[in-house]
């Protein structure tokens, strides 16, 4: 089982709205928020909280713990609060989005703007060479690069390694990995590797 939403009203991102959120989220996460120095990066913070309570279905303060690479998870006691039968999330957020997905298994998601320049040295250097030729050959070479970027961090998410210094080695053709693309951002989540 998989649940997603991807917010895209980046108008919302105001001071009202981000002392509204800092009234919903848990300390842990309202302590995360306040770290980032910019208004955005505190709103994607709270905001991204907002939407996963809202699709586990708890009103409960959540607590996290993170592996040796940075990913969270749920602690135990927040799992058994819960009435969702989700147990795993993931959120990505970029200029013009925020996503969130939860699961039933291990989960990851990556959402990217489609409006970033990529140079020459960044494809040869993250994408092995059937990658490479597909990029060339696409009628729109950056949107290829942000398809395959985000289907490559969506699985590194979803294993719980985040990125490493391996990235043409990611994808081998058989990771179940669901790619959206749409006017200004590109959804991938992975749902469902053996780990």
């Amino acid at each position: 089982m998989l649940n997603y939403i991807i917010f895209d009203d980046i108008a919302q991102c105001t001071e009202a709205d981000i002392a509204r959120l800092k009234l919903l989220a848990s300390p842990q996460r309202l302590e995360q928020a306040m770290r980032f120095k910019h208004r955005r990066g505190q709103w994607n913070c709270l905001k991204s909280y907002e939407i996963l309570c809202r699709l586990l279905q708890t009103e409960q303060p959540l607590a996290f713990h993170y592996n040796d690479y940075g990913k969270p998870y749920l602690t135990q006691d927040t799992l058994s609060c819960l009435r969702s039968p989700y147990r795993f999330f993931s959120i990505s957020h970029c200029k013009e989005a925020i996503a969130v997905a939860v699961s039933d298994r291990e989960i990851g998601i990556d959402i990217e703007s489609r409006n970033r320049r990529i140079s020459p040295s960044l494809i040869q250097s993250e994408m092995n060479e059937a990658e490479q030729d597909y990029i060339n050959r696409h009628p729109n070479p950056a949107t290829a690069f942000i398809e395959l970027w985000t289907k490559k961090e969506a699985v590194l998410k979803q294993r719980g390694t985040g990125i490493t210094d391996h990235l043409q080695n990611v994808l081998t053709g058989n990771e179940p990995v669901q790619t959206h693309i749409y006017d200004t951002y590109i959804l991938s989540i992975c749902n469902g590797l053996n780990n």
